[in-house]
């Protein structure tokens, strides 16, 4: 298993528009697609309250890469993601790393 840490810096103001993006748009076009989060994280106490932190699963290298291809070219996706940044950018930056457990994680 391999572990996708995705990092969203959102535009002053708009994680709310994030959040709901991914509650009630991403993640139901993401199971059509079997793309598998682990979990989603915000900021309580940090450097910045406007970041979305979130995890994938994904099987291998070239699942994610067939899975998110997909994704990224499915017609309602780009619809509604154009829809919700009707009055304005969302995300002013993202960052994503593929995370390899260490022998002693809990989670592998």
């Amino acid at each position: 298993m391999i572990h996708e840490l995705r990092i969203y810096h959102c535009v002053p103001g708009r994680l709310p528009a994030l959040l709901n993006r991914f509650d009630t748009i991403t993640l139901k076009i993401w199971e059509r697609h079997d793309i598998r989060q682990a979990g989603f994280w915000t900021v309580d106490i940090g450097p910045s309250n406007q970041v979305l932190y979130y995890l994938l699963e994904w099987e291998s290298h070239a699942d994610r890469e067939a899975k998110w291809a997909k994704f990224q070219a499915d017609p309602e996706w780009i619809e509604k993601r154009a829809q919700t940044e009707a009055d304005g950018a969302i995300v002013a930056r993202v960052e994503n790393m593929m995370l390899r457990p260490t022998s002693f994680s809990a989670v592998k």
